[in-house]
């Protein structure tokens, strides 16, 4: 099984350490979501001085754009982003489900319609697994149905159920030498379902387990009673992954609840749309009251931002849509959610979590 251990725990959540062919991550983690090889924005050195630990490439973009085979021969997409750490690479399933008018799924797999050119492409569970294998990823993610989350619950049973058949076939494609695999569970918002597809899939080898099909729609509240209701009863001795999610809200309540590892591009996302994260939410630097503000985006924050800029030159480059602005909010949105999470970490190692989630939610209003 997967080398992780858990080395303190603090109620539910925990603190762990996972070993991959890059390097150890330590847990609770956020990874910063690089689907096209790159973080957009910034660049490698960017992200080691953020220290993040580990980042996210996607299978489906990937293949499309370069191709998987010009990366391998690059070198692995280690080498090709110059990125010395670990990478975890989604096997696609998420981006089937948002080309929901523009796929066909059988139970071989996906034929769908490429977003650049329109051209005819085909994912399968074993075709996901060698692209990542070519990628040389450390974490490689089992291909999946997601379905949407007003879904019928005979479709997301079907849905639950061929993922399992999948991951019998992604268990069985060979691996790149080092590579991790983790399974996904599905069942939508239904508990009993979740519960029971969490019983097919961790007899299943894989290094860790995923949360997926959340964050698709639901309301928050109904997805952290299902993350509260299922985490805890993932395997203990192998790490645990809510996918695509979320708010700092939403990572406070997942940890707490037992789960170690989280990616989501609202950090980079959000920053490109003029949301910045603080400690009491966010604040939209659009607005004309920053026009005039002298003072940083975050008092305190020991990012590049907000170390040296101030509130009034980042509205500038906002509104004059300077580069720069995309670069300094990004680095500022990522430094809020990696400092989140470590500070998380430190307290589960002083078994302080309960208290530290109630102050930083008392901090945003929630």
């Amino acid at each position: 099984m997967t080398a992780f251990s858990v080395v303190a725990r603090s109620g539910r959540a925990r603190a762990g350490v996972l070993q991959t062919s890059h390097g150890p991550i330590q847990t609770p983690v956020f990874m910063p979501v690089g689907t096209a090889a790159t973080v957009k924005a910034l660049s490698s050195a960017d992200l080691m001085a953020l220290d993040a630990q580990v980042i996210l490439g996607n299978t489906y973009h990937l293949a499309l754009r370069p191709g998987a085979e010009l990366i391998r021969q690059a070198g692995g997409l280690h080498r090709f982003m110059a990125w010395p750490r670990a990478v975890l690479t989604d096997s696609g399933g998420f981006q089937i489900f948002s080309l929901a008018g523009r796929r066909t799924i059988d139970e071989d797999g996906v034929t769908f319609q490429s977003h650049i050119d329109g051209s005819a492409q085909r994912l399968t569970p074993e075709s996901a697994m060698q692209i990542q294998a070519a990628l040389g990823s450390d974490i490689a993610m089992a291909f999946d149905e997601c379905p949407p989350a007003d879904a019928p619950v005979a479709t997301i049973r079907a849905a639950m159920e061929r993922t399992t058949r999948w991951a019998h076939r992604c268990v069985a494609a060979p691996a790149a030498v080092g590579q991790l695999r983790f399974g996904i569970v599905q069942g939508g918002t239904d508990i009993d379902l979740r519960l029971g597809h969490l019983e097919a899939m961790q007899v299943l080898p894989f290094d860790g387990l995923a949360l997926g099909g959340l964050g698709v729609g639901e309301p928050p509240d109904v997805m952290h009673r299902v993350v509260e209701a299922i985490a805890p009863r993932m395997p203990a001795d192998r790490p645990r992954y809510l996918m695509g999610v979320g708010t700092p809200v939403d990572l406070l309540s997942a940890i707490a609840s037992g789960v170690d590892m989280f990616d989501c591009v609202m950090p980079t996302r959000n920053a490109r749309n003029g949301q910045l994260f603080v400690s009491a939410g966010r604040l939209n630097i659009a607005n004309a009251r920053f026009r005039t503000d002298g003072a940083p985006v975050q008092e305190g924050c020991p990012c590049e931002c907000c170390r040296s800029y101030s509130r009034a030159y980042v509205s500038h480059l906002f509104h004059a849509k300077e580069l720069l602005y995309y670069r300094l909010a990004t680095v500022h949105n990522l430094r809020h959610y990696l400092d989140l999470v470590r500070a998380a970490r430190v307290a589960i190692l002083e078994d302080r979590l309960a208290a530290f989630v109630s102050e930083r939610l008392a901090a945003l209003g929630a």
